[in-house]
C-alpha cells in the first residue's frame, strides 16, 4: 500500500483506539475526547493506579509499559488506530536523555510493526521546542520545518516515514506549555514552584523570548482529528498561542503569588530554573496555520495568560 492509497477514516466510523500514556496529563483529556466521539479506547496502564484512572474515564485498561514491546505490537495489531502519548520522562529527568529517546523509538517500532501495511492511523508525539533547537530563528516555525536527525527528531522522522509502509501516520508537535487545571507536572507548574521556592519570579534578560502554548483540551481535540483524518506523513502543530513573551508569564506568576518579578542574567538561569534553564531562554514562536486549515482545528479554550489568571495554578 502506497502513501497515496491511504484514505482517512470514514466520518462517523467507530474505531477501537489503543492509547499509550492514557492516564497522564494529556491522556486524561485525549481519552474522553475519543469516547465522546464514539470511539472505543484501550489504554496502556503501567500500574494498578493508572489502570483504575483509565477505567474511571470509561476506557479499557491494559497492564504494561513501553518496555513490553510484544504487548505494544499485539495491541496495535488488534486496534483500528494508535495514539502514542507515553514517554520515559523518568529517564529524561535523571539525565538519561539518550535512553529515553531510544525507549521511545523502540516503542514506536513495535507499534508500527503491529500496524504495517494496514492503512490504519498512528499518531505520534513530538515537540515544537525542537524547532528552536534546530535553529529556526527570526520567524515562527511551521509544520513544513523538518530536520534530518536529533533528539526526538529521529522518532518524529520515523513516524512520518511510516507513510511509505502503509500506515496513515502523523506527528503532533506539542507546545512546551500544555496548560489547564489538569496540569500537575508540566513546565508551568515547575516554574511556579521555582518562583515560590526562590521568593521571586524571574525571566532571563529582557524576557522577550516567546513560548507557544496550548490548552490541554484543545490539544486533545487535535489528537482526535489527527487520528480520524490526518493525511499520511503529516506534521501537525498543537500551538494555540503562537508565542507568549516569557517576561509576561513571569509577571503573571509574580502578581499571583504576590512576590517580586526580576530579570536575571543567562549565567544565573541554570541556578534559578534548574533543568529548565535552557528552556526558559528559548525563543520558540510557532505557527499552527497549516494544521488549522488542514484539519479544521479551532482551539477555543483560554490562552496561557488567561488560564494563569483563572488562579487554579496557584491554589495550595
Amino acid at each position: 500500500m502506497s502513501q497515496g492509497d491511504i484514505a482517512p477514516t470514514r466520518e462517523g466510523t467507530t474505531m477501537r483506539v489503543f492509547v499509550t500514556g492514557a492516564s497522564g496529563h494529556l491522556g486524561s483529556a485525549v481519552v474522553p475526547a475519543l469516547l465522546s466521539a464514539g470511539h472505543e479506547v484501550v489504554g496502556l496502564a503501567r500500574s494498578e493506579t493508572s489502570a483504575a484512572a483509565i477505567e474511571k474515564l470509561g476506557a479499557e485498561a491494559r497492564r504494561g509499559d513501553l518496555s513490553d514491546l510484544d504487548l505494544l505490537r499485539d495491541e496495535a495489531a488488534a486496534s483500528d488506530g494508535v495514539i502514542h502519548l507515553a514517554f520515559r520522562h523518568d529517564l529524561m529527568l535523571n539525565g538519561d536523555m539518550a535512553g529515553a529517546a531510544e525507549a521511545d523509538l523502540d516503542a514506536l517500532t513495535a507499534l508500527a510493526d503491529g500496524l504495517g501495511g494496514s492503512g490504519k492511523p498512528l499518531v505520534g508525539t513530538s515537540g515544537t521546542a525542537m524547532l528552536a533547537m534546530g535553529g529556526i530563528v527570526g520567524r515562527p516555525g511551521t509544520e513544513r520545518d523538518a530536520f534530518p536527525s536529533g533528539y526526538r527528531i529521529d522518532a518524529e522522522n520515523f513516524v512520518v516515514d511510516l507513510a511509505s509502509r502503509g500506515v496513515r501516520s502523523s506527528i503532533v508537535r506539542l507546545a512546551p506549555t500544555v496548560h489547564s487545571s489538569l496540569d500537575r507536572y508540566g513546565f508551568i507548574t515547575a516554574i511556579i514552584a521555582t518562583a515560590r521556592q526562590n521568593g521571586y519570579a524571574a525571566y532571563v534578560g529582557d524576557g522577550a523570548n516567546r513560548w507557544p502554548a496550548v490548552h490541554t483540551l484543545d490539544a486533545a481535540e487535535l489528537y482526535r482529528l489527527a487520528l480520524e483524518k490526518a493525511p499520511a506523513g503529516t506534521r501537525l502543530h498543537a500551538a494555540a498561542d503562537e508565542g507568549v513573551p516569557f517576561q509576561q508569564i513571569a509577571t503573571v506568576i509574580g502578581r499571583s503569588l504576590d512576590i517580586p518579578v526580576r530579570s536575571i542574567g543567562p549565567d544565573e538561569a541554570d541556578d534559578y530554573f534548574g533543568f529548565l534553564g535552557a528552556f526558559a531562554q528559548m525563543d520558540n514562536p510557532t505557527s499552527s496555520a497549516i494544521t488549522r486549515e488542514l484539519l479544521g482545528w479551532a482551539p477555543a479554550r483560554p490562552g496561557l495568560i488567561a488560564d494563569l489568571d483563572e488562579g487554579h495554578y496557584f491554589q495550595a
